[in-house]
């Protein structure tokens, strides 16, 4: 069949809107940094309305999911699963839901990032985030390689952004580590309660980058199946 033939056949597919949904993720979760930036200024008001911003773009993401959910017919004429692009949504979803739950830790405690960490935490943040983008990346170059038929050198290159998916979630782990020890150090001279939530806005910023590893993981499980 001609490849206008085969666009024809999947132009109501679902691959469009899934990427629609992970670039309002992305938005969603890219807010964290001028929100924390914020955040340290003790600027609360400018952090109350970029929290705002936040949940929209989660309500909007979650619309979409939802959306995607309900237009998805069971029997696809694709070379992909119903249940692995309604994983792959899923898994998308938990990041937009994520993003929100730390803004609103943080405004329900003011919680401020001591100045000894600011430089580590803001580091942390930007690479969590790069997982987040590299996800978005290459759930982005799913219609190319619906195109080219999910084989060759698109294959390659959506195989390689995977990779370096896993890399940066790795790199996450050890900054993550580094943090921790940083916040260690500086306990006794903290409130208590205000430790043990900063360790817990700690693990939340890298669950950002474990759930785009998990979305980079379904997205290559569901690619080894075609």
């Amino acid at each position: 069949m001609p490849v206008n033939s085969i666009l024809g056949v999947f132009a109501k597919s679902p691959i469009k809107p899934l990427q629609e949904h992970i670039d309002k993720v992305h938005e969603c979760a890219s807010i964290l940094v001028p929100f924390f930036e914020a955040t340290v200024k003790q600027d609360w008001d400018e952090a109350v309305a970029l929290r705002k911003k936040i949940r929209q773009a989660e309500q909007e993401a979650d619309i979409q999911k939802r959306d995607i959910r309900l237009q998805l017919p069971g029997g696809l004429f694709m070379p992909v699963e119903r249940t692995d692009l309604l994983e792959l949504v899923t898994q998308q979803d938990k990041i937009a839901n994520k993003a929100k739950d730390i803004s609103g830790r943080v405004i329900g405690r003011n919680i401020v990032i001591p100045s000894e960490l600011q430089e580590l935490f803001f580091a942390y943040l930007t690479r969590c985030l790069d997982a987040v983008y590299m996800a978005k990346e290459a759930i982005n170059e799913l219609d190319d390689l619906l195109e080219t038929g999910f084989r060759g050198r698109e294959l390659e290159l959506v195989e390689k952004m995977i990779h370096k998916l896993d890399n940066i979630e790795a790199d996450t782990d050890d900054i993550q580590i580094q943090i921790r020890r940083q916040l260690f150090e500086l306990e006794s001279e903290l409130n208590p309660v205000d430790v043990m939530f900063l360790y817990k806005i700690i693990e939340w910023v890298g669950d950002l980058a474990d759930l785009a590893e998990r979305a980079g993981s379904r997205l290559e499980l569901m690619l080894a199946r075609v």
